[in-house]
């Protein structure tokens, strides 16, 4: 399995990643220079000083240049990291050598580097570590001789709690921001997960509604042909009204198969449409109308200032909780309009036994007077156009019943306009 790093992602935001770490390194160089000034020194020469100047400026340039002209490849990064560690050796060969207890920092370049660049490349900054780190133990430098043991100990155990401090200090920044990193890009992947399953439940749902349509073409075409000829018979006069009745049901059948048909068409085109909130509430209410014309549906008489983008299937999720609604409570549902915080909220609120679920349609249920996915369809379409589908339960009371709650965004009325 090939290991990633954010290098191979790209190198744009490494700048400031190697910034924090040079800012650390060259701060603890003047925090360990203004100490020794104090305590020791022969040991803050002039020499030091300019090595940590050196390495100050070697700082600043490389991030002015790197947030200029962003590298695309690891190479530009590694030999930077590189850099940083022979000034380092350099700086801890003029303070010490091994015996300063700085030396731990030759670790910050190692760990910065196996998190931007790739593997291979880590490798060479960790021998070149190495490397420096021995050379600092085979040629060791001699402490000052106007510098009593006990003195140094003391500075040796000052730059240890420093180093402790300073490596406690990054691993809270670094760590703590690429942990929190890492938890939200698995939360975007459970996100994406969750989606592209439930499209491909909605596409397979679709592909059996679109074979059960072109199916059922063939039944009803003949089923209306033997009504026709029924009809006309003498001996099923009779049942003449029956069998017109039974005509219009037909008629009914086939135009849902074609209305079906049609929004499939629209569906595959993805064609939306921003409308204000009062139109679209209209053209729900019309097709409320046709469809259950007997209905007790109240709507709002003054809908708010504001426009949402819908498509026929977004109508068809509305029309599916009204009809869930109005089966739920035959004497009579309510319907409601809000705009908050650039949010359009429209309510379904009915007075029926209430639902167990609070959060309905995340998959299809069972349903004693259906198939029991429209709830399901209904979700998916709401939240394919940035919407979301919420209900609340009243069991108890004599306001028992459902409220469902449709949020999309909403836009001013001008861009409904354009």
């Amino acid at each position: 399995m090939k290991l990633h790093t954010i290098s191979q992602a790209g190198f744009r935001q490494s700048a400031r990643y190697l910034l924090l770490m040079r800012l650390s390194m060259v701060t603890m160089e003047w925090l360990a220079l203004a100490t020794l000034w104090f305590l020791a020194p022969p040991l803050a020469g002039p020499a030091p000083l300019l090595v940590t100047i050196a390495h100050a400026l070697f700082a600043a340039a490389s991030w002015l240049w790197m947030t200029r002209h962003p590298p695309r490849l690891a190479l530009p990064v590694t030999f930077s990291l590189a850099a940083d560690l022979v000034a380092l050796g350099i700086w801890l060969a003029l303070t010490g050598g091994s015996t300063n207890p700085l030396v731990s920092l030759l670790l910050l370049p190692l760990a910065t580097g196996l998190v931007l660049i790739p593997l291979r490349h880590s490798l060479v900054i960790t021998l070149l570590a190495i490397t420096v780190y021995t050379l600092l133990m085979l040629y060791p430098v001699p402490p000052p001789a106007d510098l009593t043991r006990a003195a140094y100990m003391q500075l040796h155990l000052m730059g240890m709690w420093g180093t402790f401090a300073l490596t406690a200090a990054i691993m809270l920044v670094v760590v703590g921001s690429l942990a929190s990193q890492l938890r939200e890009q698995q939360q975007a992947l459970a996100r994406s997960r969750e989606e592209r399953l439930r499209d491909e439940q909605v596409i397979a749902l679709g592909l059996s509604a679109a074979n059960v349509a072109h199916r059922l073409g063939t039944p009803l075409n003949t089923m209306t042909l033997v009504v026709d000829d029924l009809k006309l018979a003498p001996e099923c006069t009779a049942f003449r009204e029956d069998l017109e009745l039974l005509d219009q049901q037909l008629g009914l059948c086939r135009e849902q198969l074609q209305t079906m048909t049609e929004a499939a068409v629209r569906a595959r085109e993805a064609a939306t449409e921003t409308l204000p909130l009062a139109r679209w509430q209209q053209r729900l209410r019309e097709s409320a109308t046709l469809l259950w014309p007997g209905a007790r549906i109240q709507w709002p008489q003054n809908p708010p200032e504001a426009a949402v983008r819908v498509d026929a299937t977004l109508d068809q999720a509305v029309l599916n909780l009204i009809a869930n609604a109005l089966r739920a409570s035959p004497e009579g549902i309510e319907v409601g309009t809000s705009v908050e915080d650039n949010r359009a909220r429209l309510t379904i609120i009915d007075r029926g036994a209430g639902i167990e679920d609070t959060l309905p349609g995340q998959h299809p249920v069972r349903s004693e007077q259906g198939l029991g996915v429209g709830l399901f369809l209904s979700n998916a379409t709401i939240q394919r156009l940035g919407g979301r589908l919420s209900a609340e339960a009243r069991t108890e009371g004599p306001e028992r019943g459902t409220t469902m709650t449709i949020e999309l965004p909403a836009v001013s009325e001008e861009a409904a306009h354009e």
